[in-house]
């Protein structure tokens, strides 16, 4: 096994249709265990509002923020690469913004930073490219523009599959290493993967993506609702409630601490 991923790898997987690993991480804990567990990528994603903050999207979330997730995650990884979401508001406004906040987010210990959006984004993702970081991309259902999108959708479905389509070549073309395709047709996304020198991150998009990519606390049940393309792996939301119930009942029938946990002198 590698001892640390780097963007090359991902590029020497898709030429040898080696699938890639992908889950969101926001704090040290997890990403200890994702990492151990042979995790190719780690996203700190800007999910980390809905799924940690509390947070109804993930349009509130700040740069402040994701500089905090990102050193959690990236203090405690040994092989995972590590990729950091440029959240709404950190990179809109311009190339220059675009590279500031990337440089922040690099410095926090990403190896990559990931922001929304194809043909429109291309001058960003050129920008932060030149100032010699990776950026991956992310096209079809983009979570920051959901209210222009009119919710969760999926894109490229009809004469969408285009629009999808030139977005993601536009994502290469910038210079981007790889990209995400969100809630896309499983026909489209297969398209796009084979057209694309880059490998593609699907996320409901289909099994003929280069990599997958699942929100941790989807993936280990730790959620009330899952989206369609969501498969659980382990029950982790449970297990987590019954251990916290037989701890509250040990502390109130005393049997917690025993002797073997107290100092006696």
């Amino acid at each position: 096994m590698i001892k640390r991923v780097r963007a090359h790898h991902l590029q020497q997987w898709k030429k040898e249709r080696t699938p890639i690993t992908m889950l969101t991480a926001y704090d040290a804990v997890t990403a200890r265990i994702f990492d151990a567990a042979g995790t190719d990528m780690l996203l700190v994603g800007d999910s980390y509002g809905n799924t940690m903050l509390g947070y109804e999207s993930t349009i509130p979330v700040s740069l402040e923020e994701m500089l905090v997730a990102t050193r959690s995650v990236a203090s405690s990884v040994a092989r995972s690469f590590v990729v950091a979401d440029l959240p709404f508001g950190s990179y809109e406004e311009s190339t220059a913004q675009a590279v500031q906040s990337a440089i922040k987010l690099i410095k926090a210990g990403a190896a990559a930073v990931k922001l929304e959006g194809g043909e429109r984004r291309a001058n960003a993702i050129q920008a932060i490219t030149d100032a010699g970081i990776p950026v991956v991309g992310h096209v079809g259902f983009t979570p920051q523009a959901e209210n222009s999108l009119g919710g969760p959708r999926v894109q490229g479905r009809g004469t969408g599959a285009e629009q999808v389509k030139a977005d993601a070549i536009a994502v290469q073309e910038a210079g981007a290493i790889a990209v995400v395709l969100e809630m896309v047709p499983a026909p489209v996304a297969k398209d796009i993967t084979m057209d694309l020198e880059i490998p593609t991150i699907g996320i409901g998009a289909g099994p003929d993506c280069d990599g997958q990519v699942l929100v941790w606390t989807d993936m280990a049940g730790m959620s009330d609702w899952q989206p369609r393309f969501v498969k659980v792996f382990g029950e982790v939301g449970a297990a987590l409630t019954d251990a916290a119930m037989m701890y509250n009942e040990a502390v109130r029938d005393r049997s917690f601490p025993e002797e073997k946990h107290t100092f006696m002198e």
